[in-house]
């Protein structure tokens, strides 16, 4: 898109990046957004509904530099503090649960609404995702995460997306070997960034030239490849062998959710990369995403954020996911539903035909007005018709 896109004579483009849903489709999400809203409610999850905007610093509480760049910013005009338009809802939850509910024990909440971006998650994706997402907060072992990655692998396959198999890995091996190895502040970041990349070459060069030993050497050069399947785990345990306890424990960790998910979801493939550091500012454990075979990008990503809630004065344990209900919507191989047939009703204010206009919608009817001059059926296939002893009925058109 260019910029003559957005001159005066197209003032009905949307900015780039920001969409809207016509009919049918828009039903379609609805749908599937009552159906999930329900789904939630099965599991126990309560449903919340914080504001689109509020002050910055506590939309941004514990989530780090991304979602700073990710915020569109303003200032209040009644109190002059500057104030963001949220890009993420977790945050959200994470206050109400610290400084609003302040509940004792496991509190699950869940919420679906629109996030508003300045830049998209990836190339062509949406500034203003319908984000739906749950909160697990009070609980620190990881039968919680698992609820939680259950609990986003049957949102999945409710929108219509079975095919899927699980992305795992721990933001704590990273941290405790880079913590061990005492990787100074610039080279941990350019390191960081080549992990990501998986750029093998840079890795080898940066670690040859930092001042570290030959044991935490290797086994930082270890994580670009220990990725696969469930046999990563114990190559692991071989490769990182010289790490500290918190590595150890992370590992651990891993194995323990993978072998519950394997014993509550027998077909599911798991595949571990302990180079996926999604989100690392602010996730504490285990992360995770569900993919589809033939779609290059998550489906739903999520992981494990302790102490979120430190500055609302409540560190509380945390876990949950997050999606984007559009996306998700594009993805069903569902057809999308057009609008139902109905009854074609002549404009009149007849006493008895608009108590059987009434009756008929009370049974679950759509029922359309045909206005005066109006072309066409509206989409029905019946009519409502008066007969000649003067009562309403409804004949096929």
């Amino acid at each position: 898109m260019n910029e003559n896109d957005y001159s005066k004579d197209n003032p009905w483009l949307l900015p780039e990046g920001v969409d809207e849903l016509l009919p049918p489709r828009a039903m379609r999400v609805e749908q599937q957004r009552r159906e999930l809203l329900d789904l939630f409610s099965a599991w126990g999850y309560e449903l919340i509904m914080p504001p689109f905007i509020e002050f910055l610093d506590s939309l941004l509480t514990g989530s780090g530099h991304d979602l700073d760049l990710e915020t569109f910013k303003l200032t209040d005009q009644l109190s002059g503090r500057l104030m963001g338009v949220r890009a993420d809802m977790t945050p959200q939850a994470a206050r109400i649960d610290a400084h609003q509910l302040l509940r004792e024990g496991p509190v699950r909440l869940c919420y679906i609404g629109t996030v508003l971006k300045t830049r998209p998650d990836a190339m062509g994706g949406s500034r203003d995702p319908l984000q739906l997402g749950a909160e697990l907060f009070g609980h620190a072992g990881i039968e919680s995460d698992v609820e939680v990655i259950s609990l986003m692998l049957e949102v999945l396959r409710t929108t219509g997306v079975h095919d899927l198999y699980l992305d795992l890995g721990h933001v704590g091996i990273y941290r405790g070997l880079t913590h061990q190895a005492g990787l100074g502040d610039e080279i941990e970041a350019r390191f960081f960034d080549a992990l990501q990349r998986k750029a093998a070459i840079e890795i080898e060069e940066l670690l040859g030239a930092a001042d570290i030993d030959s044991t935490h050497r290797a086994m930082l050069a270890a994580l670009p490849d220990l990725n696969g399947g469930t046999e990563v785990l114990q190559r692991a345990v071989e490769e990182l062998r010289h790490a500290d306890k918190s590595v150890r424990e992370a590992l651990d960790e891993l194995a323990a959710i993978a072998t519950s998910l394997q014993q509550r979801e027998p077909s599911l493939p798991l595949y571990f990369d302990l180079a996926e550091l999604h989100g690392y500012q602010y996730k504490t454990g285990a992360v995770f995403a569900a993919f589809t075979p033939g779609y290059g990008q998550e489906l739903a990503r999520g992981g494990r954020y302790d102490n979120i809630g430190r500055i609302f004065g409540r560190a509380r344990p945390a876990t949950g996911f997050s999606a984007d209900l559009k996306a998700l919507a594009a993805l069903t191989a569902e057809p999308v539903q057009t609008a139902a047939a109905g009854v074609l009703a002549d404009w009149t204010n007849d006493a008895a035909a608009l108590a059987e206009v009434r009756r008929l919608r009370e049974q679950g009817e759509r029922v359309v007005w045909s206005l005066p001059g109006q072309q066409g059926n509206g989409g029905c296939d019946r009519r409502l018709v008066q007969r000649k002893d003067g009562s309403w009925a409804v004949e096929p058109l």
